[in-house]
């Protein structure tokens, strides 16, 4: 295969617009919308419930993870819009029950129910560039729909931090099951891209096989599990600096959005750039840079943690240069382990899904039981899992020249 074919497999005009685009940019930030939106009120719902608020995040994941890998099959099978439609029904369906929730366990359970149709937008919309692009195209085309769907993660948290300074957090998920409903009827404005004759021929039971295939794909593997590694310290930092920021340095509720958000805007940032990078260098090339440079910043954001220097601006700095590479490395690294998949694109993109979004789990479990009411659970977690990130591209290629 041609590791860098650049060409548009199929052009159809309902492909190219900017509306197709935005809708699948705001199926693509269902994952970010449906966490980063609580963030501010964590917080408040443990005191209020009394129970591990972290644990609301895990539920999600786990949910998310595990749904995805059923979902891919399935659109494989039988195309792509249908199973949109079923879950944004189910994503609206959990959402309203969080909303009516009472206690941490319910939330937990409908967390997981949401997170059953929330995990059809990002998984699918992936799918659908995978059906009609190629390698650095389709890296191109995925780092478009980042800056797009960034605008969730921005609004999220700030829409969050003021919905709970003057309503209570139930009226968070009543919001998310609105936005949900909204998100189901735009699925009438996209086409199918999964022609007929590209659909999996074989029953649903040969097809949920094909995972192992996938699983024993190293190339395919390598650039998913370096993407999992990166995405278990995302959500460290995603499910621990509400506690970091707000309980242990005291920044107001309403205020920590905007702490978020400067991290979303180095996201977009080089989301953008990598549009233009990807014309010049190699996805490896840019994986190998990219996450090295997390994984230095990290370093230096241990050492200060560890000295207790600098305060909370050595988090705020390294957490930002370290989460704006996720601009590039979730798109070139997803492009690049589709790529190397001849069919079954849903299928892939549901174990790439399922282990990128579903590293949180690890994340939110690690928070909970090593806490120390310190940054310094946090920082070693994101340390460890941005390293282990770079390692294995870095190790890929130093197999590679003693070859």
């Amino acid at each position: 295969m041609n590791n860098e074919v650049s060409i548009i497999k199929r052009t159809t005009s309902p492909t190219t617009g900017i509306f197709f685009m935005s809708i699948l940019g705001a199926l693509m930030a269902f994952t970010s919308l449906s966490t980063d939106i609580y963030l501010p009120a964590m917080p408040t719902m443990a005191t209020e419930l009394q129970g591990n608020a972290e644990l609301t995040v895990t539920g999600f994941l786990i949910g998310f993870a595990i749904a995805q890998l059923i979902w891919g099959p399935i659109s494989d099978h039988i195309g792509r819009r249908v199973p949109l439609f079923i879950g944004m029904v189910l994503f609206v369906a959990g959402s309203i029950g969080c909303a009516m929730s009472q206690s941490i366990e319910q939330i937990v359970f409908w967390r997981v129910f949401q997170a059953l149709g929330a995990c059809t937008g990002p998984m699918l919309s992936r799918a659908m560039i995978r059906d009609l692009y190629t390698r650095s195209r389709a890296a191109h085309m995925l780092s478009t729909l980042v800056i797009i769907m960034a605008i969730a993660p921005i609004a999220g948290p700030l829409l969050g931090g003021q919905m709970i300074k003057f309503s209570s957090w139930h009226s968070i998920f009543w919001l998310l099951a609105m936005i949900g409903t909204l998100m189901f009827f735009s699925i009438f404005y996209l086409p199918e891209t999964l022609n007929v004759e590209n659909r999996t021929k074989a029953s649903l039971s040969t097809a949920f096989i094909n995972y192992f295939e996938l699983f024993k794909n190293l190339p395919f593997m390598r650039y998913t599990l370096s993407l999992t590694f990166y995405y278990v310290a995302i959500y460290a930092f995603i499910t621990g600096s509400p506690f970091v920021y707000i309980d242990y340095f005291g920044i107001e509720p309403q205020h920590y959005g905007w702490l978020f958000a400067i991290n979303i805007v180095g996201v977009m940032a080089m989301s953008f750039v990598n549009q233009q990078l990807v014309r010049h260098f190699s996805l490896d090339t840019l994986l190998k840079a990219t996450t090295l440079i997390a994984a230095l910043s990290i370093a230096i954001m241990m050492l200060s943690v560890k000295a207790e220097f600098g305060g909370i601006w050595m988090i705020i700095l390294p957490i930002f240069i370290a989460f704006s590479m996720n601009g590039i490395i979730a798109a070139s690294s997803t492009a690049a382990a589709l790529d190397e998949i001849e069919r079954n694109a849903g299928s892939a993109s549901a174990v790439i899904g399922s282990l990128q979004y579903g590293s949180g789990i690890i994340s939110t479990l690690l928070l909970a039981t090593f806490k120390d009411g310190t940054p310094w659970t946090m920082t070693w977690i994101i340390g460890l899992f941005t390293a282990l990130s770079a390692l294995i591209l870095w190790t890929k290629n130093a197999t590679n020249k003693a070859a």
